[in-house]
């Protein structure tokens, strides 16, 4: 069972569950650059989570463009998972904190379930 106890099961901010389309700029195998939209899945303050068809390497920079509000956000590709054969998971992290990326508001650090 997770607990808050655990280190592992910490996260530094809360994820949020967000589908949304962003804008993924990224270079491909070739060096060139391509922009792809893709839907993010689970968001946070550092990064989050979302499928793309475009094949990236873990460690690859990209840049991510929110169309709603017109942000730009530079990250790094963390973990890559191939679930399906039209798109990949792709868990991403930004190379800085930016809660205000995502149209959502987070509740803070401090704020848990109670447990029983």
């Amino acid at each position: 069972m997770a607990t808050a106890d655990n280190p592992s099961d910490r996260r530094r901010s809360e994820r949020v569950m967000l589908q949304m389309k962003v804008t993924v700029i990224a270079d491909d195998t070739e060096h060139k650059s391509r922009q792809e939209e893709a839907m993010t899945l689970i968001v946070n303050a550092h990064g989050g989570m979302l499928k793309m068809k475009m094949d990236v390497q873990v460690g690859q920079p990209m840049r991510l463009v929110n169309p709603h509000n017109h942000l730009e956000q530079s990250c790094r590709v963390v973990r890559i998972d191939d679930t399906s054969p039209d798109y990949y998971s792709v868990a991403f992290e930004f190379d800085s904190p930016n809660p205000k990326f995502w149209p959502v508001v987070f509740p803070p650090s401090d704020w848990h379930a109670p447990r029983d």
